[in-house]
């Protein structure tokens, strides 16, 4: 529940896109089961320093434009604006593909919900890639 204004309310961002900073260890992107990780991505980066490790999804558009699936820019551009009040330390990204729900609520979403707390999100948006 959202205690104060939105503008006033430091958010983070959660996203299956399998985006991650360049050079980090890659998502395990052909494991039968999928990958439980998740990547922190640093909320102020460039889009040149990211890169995506997706296949189960057409990234063409991606690789031309990232904000289509990770709107890096634009959210820096709300907090600019003023529109929320600031952006998490880290952006969070992993990889959609995840065929067992029971491992992925016991690991990857207890995790990533853990991070985001203590990043001090105080609002956070979700997006599927």
């Amino acid at each position: 529940r959202l205690t104060k204004p939105l503008a006033a309310a430091r958010l983070a961002f959660v996203s299956s896109a399998g985006v991650q900073p360049r050079g980090t260890v890659p998502f395990d992107v052909v494991h039968p089961v999928g990958d439980y990780s998740f990547r922190r991505v640093p909320s102020m980066a460039a889009p040149a320093e990211l890169e995506i490790h997706q296949l189960k999804y057409p990234t063409d558009g991606a690789h031309r434009d990232l904000n289509v699936i990770f709107p890096l820019e634009r959210l820096q551009e709300l907090a600019a604006e003023g529109v929320v009040g600031g952006l998490t330390p880290h952006l969070f990204s992993f990889i959609g593909y995840n065929m067992d729900p029971d491992r992925l609520e016991r690991t990857l979403a207890e995790e990533l919900a853990a991070a985001v707390v203590a990043d001090g999100a105080e609002a956070v948006l979700l997006a599927p890639a």
